[in-house]
């Protein structure tokens, strides 16, 4: 069985990793660590300088991710500062933010990046939707207000269903990652 090595502090991104990963077979190790990120408008630029960092500290072949929810009517905001925003605002701020808002346009984008010590390779997956006007349960960070396209559902109600690994961006990513490992 192919393995890789999956580098974050959360948990709950590898989970899906192995979810999306195992069923192509590929064994997910995880190592919990928390990886400094570059201050940068490019989600790409900073998956790829987490992978290069984390390749550095674990000396071997490393895949990480990035990912961030961007609003239209807030210009894309929070973009690659969902985590930062997640935690000092979260879903009520944001739903405070977008109250009286009737166009809630939304993308989760993510960026996955694998690096062999020689190169850093990216691989991005984006899902359009709209923010819900409440706060629902499952899921975590911004699942409970992203409702994806052709969808009623949030991606928490979805994860509770089973079912947002159809919609997920990340697993638009990871389908391109894992064709790419698998052929090289």
């Amino acid at each position: 069985m192919n393995s890789v090595l999956f580098a974050s502090s959360n948990r709950n991104k590898f989970e899906e990793v192995n979810s999306v990963l195992f069923s192509a077979g590929i064994f997910v190790e995880y190592h919990n660590m928390l990886i400094l990120e570059i201050q940068s408008n490019s989600l790409k630029q900073i998956a790829e300088e987490k992978s290069k960092a984390a390749y550095s500290k674990l000396s071997r072949p490393v895949l990480v991710e990035d990912d961030g929810l961007f609003i239209d009517y807030l210009n894309g905001f929070p973009g690659q500062y969902s985590a930062y925003v997640y935690k000092t605002i979260g879903n009520s701020g944001i739903q405070k933010l977008l109250e009286g808002i009737p166009i809630r346009c939304a993308s989760f984008i993510s960026v996955f990046a694998f690096c062999d010590g020689k190169n850093s390779y990216s691989f991005v997956g984006k899902t359009h939707g709209r923010i819900s006007t409440a706060i629902r349960k499952g899921g975590w960070g911004f699942d409970g207000v992203f409702i994806p396209d052709s969808c009623d559902s949030t991606f928490g109600e979805l994860q509770q269903l089973e079912k947002k690994e159809i919609f997920s961006h990340r697993t638009k990513a990871l389908n391109k990652f894992k064709r790419w490992y698998l052929n090289n």
